[in-house]
């Protein structure tokens, strides 16, 4: 950092929340998506749909019980691999939980942190312009409630 401390501040601060935003999006992916399917889960699925293709191919009427029995197993299976997914679901769940509880606390904490580090420092600069709506009348209050005392801020923009 510099000697007023602000040539890292706007860079680590966008890191920080950005990685703070980015973990628990990560860990919650993770939770849902699981990766490959497991030989199980194809297995279901190949059973699956090979019953709904024999079912397809009994079209006679003759042939009608068949088909729908065969269609009354392949929603068994059906019924059954969903079960089987949001088994996995809640097993993969219950290892990210640890994790998960503390991501709260953890943001508030750097957060906080964050603030009291860089309370001196502004972090980047605002043009006059910007601050111009809201009037002559309150823009020294906008200023001020803006601006640190930073010190070495140009007449022209604002710190904050």
């Amino acid at each position: 950092m510099d000697d007023d401390g602000s040539s890292l501040a706007a860079p680590t601060i966008f890191i920080l929340v950005a990685l703070l935003q980015f973990i628990p999006r990560y860990l919650e992916h993770q939770i849902k998506s699981g990766g490959a399917p497991s030989d199980e889960e194809k297995e279901l699925r190949a059973e699956i749909k090979q019953l709904l293709k024999e079912a397809s191919t009994l079209s006679q009427p003759s042939t009608f019980a068949q088909a729908a029995k065969l269609r009354r197993t392949a929603a068994a299976k059906e019924k059954e691999l969903i079960k089987w997914q949001e088994q996995q679901i809640l097993d993969r769940k219950s290892l990210y939980d640890p994790y998960m509880k503390y991501v709260t606390p953890v943001k508030a904490l750097t957060y906080l942190l964050l603030g009291v580090w860089f309370w001196k420092y502004p972090v980047g600069s605002i043009s006059k312009e910007l601050v111009q709506p809201f009037g002559e009348e309150l823009q020294p209050l906008a200023r001020r409630m803006l601006s640190w005392k930073s010190g070495g801020g140009s007449e022209d923009k604002v710190m904050v």
